[in-house]
């Protein structure tokens, strides 16, 4: 009698079958790992240029930049990076549009930043707000939330709390 060591056909095919159920399974988290990253690694963007030209306006004259030119920036699609086609200023508010290399899903979709203040003191730094979350207690909201991104796809601390 002689003995066969290894794996049937059939066992192979079944391993194979098991492994692409699994890739199935993990492939859509990825997407969405992928495209969270995209928007997050485009947040500094925001930070970098425009941010700091809001903050200063509003401790200097107690009010926001209606445009990139009254902030003292370039147009709105002469501030870019791989992800981002341009950064708007609208009232205060940072509209990022994404483009360039970013995934299909945010391509030619909007993220807002919006600035919080708390209007009596100026002394108390501008916090910034992002897409439909919500600002800190006593802090009021400046400039319209333009984000049209799927909320799927929105890092953590830019979503809307889970009303308890």
């Amino acid at each position: 009698m002689k003995k066969h060591f290894g794996f049937s056909l059939m066992e192979a095919m079944v391993a194979v079958a098991i492994i692409a159920v699994l890739a199935a399974m993990a492939l859509p988290s990825y997407i969405f790992k992928i495209t969270r990253e995209q928007i997050e690694k485009s947040l500094p963007l925001a930070a970098e240029t425009a941010q700091p030209a809001i903050s200063m306006m509003w401790k200097l004259e107690k009010k926001f930049p209606e445009n990139n030119q009254a902030a003292g920036l370039p147009e709105p699609d002469k501030i870019v990076n791989n992800y981002v086609k341009s950064v708007a200023i609208e009232e205060g508010a940072i509209h990022l549009t994404f483009g360039n290399r970013a995934n299909d899903r945010i391509k030619n979709k909007v993220l807002t930043l919006r600035p919080a203040v708390i209007e009596d003191s100026q002394i108390v730094p501008v916090t910034w707000v992002c897409a439909e979350a919500e600002p800190p207690e006593k802090m009021k909201v400046h400039g319209a939330n333009r984000t049209t991104i799927d909320k799927q796809y929105l890092p953590l601390m830019c979503r809307a709390r889970a009303k308890k």
